[in-house]
């Protein structure tokens, strides 16, 4: 059966044309959704008198075959079939006859792919929901486990104030649940059905659009045809929202492999994801955080992709467009994959809280809660608290010692109203216990924030 040229061609395609023309290879990935709109659509013509209630079900019912042999791999995917429209009709139509040859009616290629693509990223979407839910709960468990650990605080990679690891955790909390959001924006954005838009003008057939819209989930039909069949925003919504994603994770993969370092010693990976070296027998390497932080490039490459094919392309449907689909399937397989291993490898991590503590206390750390404390006892100006602070700093570094331990006369010689009161507030546990401002590092914060993570992320959203 030939589907590529009708009767308007007489003479077949060259070997390259096919090759270069042809999608099955990557878009019978598709099979699931286009199955699904072929249903919707055989059902709604019928419904509106288009076709017979017996074609409909001969239709249905090869459908429902082709679904399980494609299920059970038992399915010969063609490529002279170019793609899994035709591939799915020709076998339809291989086993009805004529029915399955009015399937086709009132629709094109066009408005079926766009309907078939839609539902996959929607799917998409959902899924990636899901793995993000379950790695901010890892992270929260975590948090909760970790509210009192102290650790530094960095900028520019610097030691600057101690935090705790269970505020520092749910930093990323708050991130991955702003790439939620984003992705539940594009959800709802791309939830209207391109199915009836036809080739790009509609169709003069009397078809119910609000009936296979609501069949397949969508919340309303598409209201331009000829944006139906044209518009790609809802794949360039999913992978902006993937690629934020990924750069979250590869920031994340980032603390972990300088965390695991002998140098910071913070954390270390277990052995189900880390790698050893062919020549050096002492190396334990952090690789799965590493490939995380790697396969961003590949994701954020998409979506500059999608954008590059698009930005010069008049309405409506152009070939061009077939281009679309191998970025977002690479894609989907790897956000997924980074997502869920990102989840297993941060369960089995373990952190050391011995270092983390010395660590914090380290670059003079609470320099900012000994100039805070001038402005509290010695109702100083903020800004000569911070000198005092800043020559407190350059005399414990000529000394080589921490702030706590400048003796009480050589800070009284900077300051001479200081007291020996200052030196409740220099070691590094009270002055997280301090920053009890809303969204500081406090332990009582963190552990108000663990209960409201669950509620915010976890509980309502499910």
């Amino acid at each position: 059966m030939t589907f590529w040229g009708g009767g308007h061609f007489a003479a077949g395609q060259a070997p390259l044309m096919e090759r270069l023309n042809a999608s099955i290879g990557f878009d019978q990935r598709l099979w699931r959704q286009d199955i699904a709109g072929s249903k919707a659509h055989a059902t709604m013509l019928a419904a509106q008198g288009i076709i017979t209630d017996a074609d409909r079900d001969q239709i249905l019912q090869g459908l429902a075959q082709i679904e399980e042999e494609i299920a059970q791999g038992r399915f010969a995917f063609k490529a002279e079939l170019e793609d899994i429209h035709f591939n799915v009709e020709s076998r339809l139509t291989d086993l009805i006859g004529e029915p399955g040859r009015r399937l086709h009616t009132a629709r094109s290629r066009n408005d079926q792919v766009a309907t078939d693509f839609r539902l996959f990223v929607r799917d998409a979407i959902d899924r990636a929901d899901q793995l993000l839910s379950a790695l901010q709960a890892v992270l929260i468990d975590h948090a909760e486990a970790e509210a009192t650990t102290v650790m530094p605080g960095f900028t520019h990679l610097q030691t600057a104030q101690p935090v705790t690891l269970g505020h520092h955790l749910l930093a990323y909390v708050e991130m991955f649940g702003r790439d939620r959001s984003r992705f539940q924006d594009a959800r709802a954005r791309m939830n209207e059905s391109p199915l009836g838009a036809a080739a790009l003008a509609g169709t003069s057939f009397a078809i119910d659009r609000e009936m296979t819209a609501k069949a397949l989930g969508f919340d309303r039909p598409a209201a331009n045809s000829l944006d139906a069949v044209s518009d790609r925003d809802f794949a360039l919504d999913y992978l902006s929202a993937a690629s934020i994603t990924a750069v979250h994770l590869s920031r994340l993969a980032e603390e972990i492999v300088l965390w695991a370092t002998r140098q910071f010693g913070f954390v270390i990976v277990s052995e189900a994801f880390s790698t050893g070296s062919s020549i050096m027998p002492q190396k334990r390497n952090p690789d799965a955080a590493e490939l995380i932080r790697g396969k961003t490039g590949r994701v954020v490459g998409a979506l500059v992709s999608l954008l590059t094919m698009l930005k010069g392309l008049p309405l409506t449907y152009s070939k061009d467009m077939q281009e679309d689909k191998e970025p977002l399937f690479d894609t989907v397989d790897t956000l997924d994959l980074c997502l869920e291993t990102a989840a297993a490898m941060l369960r089995e991590v373990r952190f050391d809280r011995a270092k983390m503590a010395a660590a914090a206390g380290s670059g003079f750390s609470t320099a900012t809660d000994l100039a805070d404390w001038c402005v509290r006892s010695l109702d100083l100006p903020f800004r000569t608290a911070h000198h005092v602070a800043g020559r407190a700093v350059r005399e414990a570094e000529q000394r080589n010692c921490g702030l706590e331990d400048l003796p009480l006369d050589v800070l009284q010689t900077i300051e001479p109203r200081i007291t020996a009161d200052v030196f409740a507030i220099l070691g590094v546990d009270n002055s997280v216990q301090s920053r009890t401002s809303f969204g500081g590092t406090a332990p009582t914060n963190v552990k108000a924030a663990v209960r409201e993570a669950r509620a915010r992320f976890l509980e309502r959203r499910g």
